[in-house]
């Protein structure tokens, strides 16, 4: 994307490659620039007014016309795509200043550099980094390193390449005529969880089945985990709802006390209509197959790489049935299950309430009751919680509820991370703190959802970049979604005795009701060590010359001996994290597309 100026028309004839699409600015000059397929694109023009909404939506060139009729100003492109579902990018120009945002729940987002002292955005970071030259940010990459992530509210504004910059998710990029940046711009802020628990079940309802929607229009066959858990099972029932044809998928997890198959086959006798895809632990590749080869020239670290083949092998399989796009339920856990975090907020307004309630839970979460009562009763600022965090990432990790309370969980560096890779996560976590920033949400819950949805947003955009096949979409991600389901009050979210009670209460009618009253979820802990038992081998040829040890950020020893003595499950947890940077840097090394090896950081060349 161009700003409508004679500079940066200079700057397009770099751009141009065939098979490229273009839209141009009112004047004519060059403003959008780049490949996507002609179905996701809807536009419109009135006056000096052009709006594009570019992914997956229900738009309609003739309506976004009349709306944008009135438009004189950038940011009043909004109001043409007020209720609409789907999750897009909304690209602006209007006499030539231009307004561009993507999803407050980052599947879609927005970059920015400087091109030959042009400004150009795209929605990829590595174009842009490939553009003007830019080198890998190692402090960026030392961040990734840590578990739980942070990277989607630490430094939201920064992406792995020096000098590219990220628009944060809430906000829109806006530039003036000549190019100059104009002020920052808020266009989505989170609900005031206000509504009761019926009130939420309906805007539920309607936001998730206009999601589903957006992915089934058009026709042709899609596709859909069936999982037997119930967010990706409620997905399945209203895609197979308006789909031409429905084709499902689901792979066996080895613990036999895993009792997802039992629910996954009483949801396909209830699909008669679609085809199920049903994978042993034998017919699909483990967690980690293949990993000591891999290469992903993506624009960041993916932590799917633990997945990839097996998410590789799926796609693989529901393309030979014809799907265009394939549904997966991504982001229900974190809409739909309140993190105990919401007792702080409850224990500031309704304290008698907020007891009750902790009392039992903490018998539920088998916590201690003075660790409970004295993280239920810290009520720090989000700046407080990023300084506490800076001086605690070398810690042994917390345990269960009690380290579920805050602003978000938090962070811990690998036990096979240097002093200076844990020196740099501390000192860019103070750096943060000092910028005094403001949380996601005024509620720590809903602060704490938002960033566990857009850390899985941006993941699965990513893995989009990486994969070949149908394209993967999460509606759970969807904004209005997101908006619906976080208006609800916590307190009436969190039903001891019931599983996700808002999700179930907004499907009643839609998804059979013995599907609805699964208690439980599944759990993979089996096949997480099966596939490190039996892919040891590719992971430990990662830690031979391996670039994130080259770079100073792990001691590859520590790894070896974590990966051959069978760690503690919290002590693994980072593995994804870090196994996604090193094949990440390798990626670069091998001369991915749009990377080049100078571009690693300077210890690992």
């Amino acid at each position: 994307m161009l700003p409508d100026s004679a500079a940066a028309a200079a700057v397009a004839g770099r751009l141009c490659r065939e098979g490229m699409r273009s839209v141009p600015h009112a004047s004519g000059r060059p403003w959008l620039v780049g490949r996507w397929e002609a179905r996701q694109e809807v536009s419109a023009q009135a006056g000096e007014a052009r709006v594009v909404v570019l992914g997956r939506s229900t738009a309609r060139a003739e309506t976004l016309r009349r709306r944008i009729e009135r438009v004189r100003r950038p940011a009043e492109a909004e109001r043409a795509v007020a209720g609409l579902p789907g999750s897009f990018h909304l690209l602006a120009s209007v006499a030539g200043r231009v307004w561009a945002r993507g999803t407050a729940s980052a599947a879609r987002r927005v970059f920015t550099t400087r091109v030959a002292g042009v400004p150009v955005a795209a929605d990829r970071a590595d174009v842009l980094a490939a553009l003007s030259g830019a080198d890998p940010d190692p402090e960026m990459l030392a961040l990734r390193l840590l578990h739980p992530p942070v990277t989607s509210t630490v430094h939201a504004d920064r992406t792995y390449w020096r000098n590219v910059h990220a628009v944060p998710a809430h906000q829109a990029l806006v530039w003036e005529r000549d190019g100059r940046p104009g002020p920052a711009a808020r266009w989505w802020s989170p609900p005031e969880p206000h509504l009761s628990l019926p009130e939420a079940a309906a805007a539920v309802r309607i936001a998730l089945t206009d999601a589903v929607g957006t992915c089934t229009a058009g026709g042709g066959t899609v596709s859909a985990d069936l999982s037997g858990g119930l967010d990706s099972t409620s997905l399945c029932f209203l895609a197979a709802r308006g789909a031409e044809h429905l084709v499902t998928v689901h792979w066996e997890g080895r613990d036999p006390d895993n009792d997802d198959a039992v629910w996954a086959a009483r949801a396909r006798a209830a699909l008669p209509s679609a085809t199920h895809l049903v994978l042993t632990g034998e017919e699909s590749p483990d967690w980690f197959a293949g990993v000591g080869r891999l290469r992903l020239p993506s624009e960041e670290p993916c932590v799917w790489v633990r997945d990839f083949a097996k998410q590789s092998d799926l796609l693989r399989r529901v393309a030979g049935h014809g799907s265009r796009l394939h549904l997966s339920g991504g982001g229900g856990d974190e809409l739909f299950t309140p993190f105990p975090s919401y007792l702080q907020d409850l224990a500031a307004t309704q304290p008698l309430r907020a007891w009750s309630r902790l009392r039992r839970q903490r018998h539920q979460w088998r916590a201690d009751r003075l660790a409970v009562v004295r993280g239920v009763l810290r009520r720090t600022s989000y700046r407080q919680w990023l300084l506490d965090a800076a001086g605690h990432v070398a810690r042994t990790p917390p345990s269960g509820f009690t380290g579920m309370l805050g602003w978000q969980p938090e962070p811990r560096a690998p036990s096979w991370a240097t002093p200076e890779a844990v020196a740099s996560m501390s000192e860019a976590l103070r750096t943060a703190a000092a910028d005094s920033p403001e949380p996601l949400a005024p509620q720590r819950s809903v602060h704490c959802a938002l960033q566990q949805v857009r850390e899985g947003g941006n993941t699965v955009r990513v893995l989009n970049q990486t994969l070949t096949g149908p394209p993967m979409a999460l509606p759970y991600t969807d904004d209005a979604v997101v908006t619906a389901a976080l208006s609800v009050r916590p307190l009436e979210a969190v039903r001891p005795g019931t599983f996700k009670p808002l999700l179930s209460a907004a499907l009643t009618g839609l998804v059979p009701a013995p599907v609805l009253t699964r208690p439980s979820k599944g759990a993979y802990d089996a096949d997480f060590y099966h596939a490190l038992r039996r892919h040891r081998g590719q992971l430990l040829a990662l830690t031979e010359d391996s670039l994130l040890a080259r770079a100073g950020l792990i001691d590859a020893e520590r790894l070896r001996r974590a990966l051959h003595f069978h760690a503690a499950p919290a002590e693994l947890d980072p593995l994804p994290y870090t196994v996604g940077c090193e094949v990440w840097l390798r990626s670069l090394q091998d001369d991915g597309p749009g990377c080049a090896p100078h571009l690693l950081p300077e210890g690992a060349r």
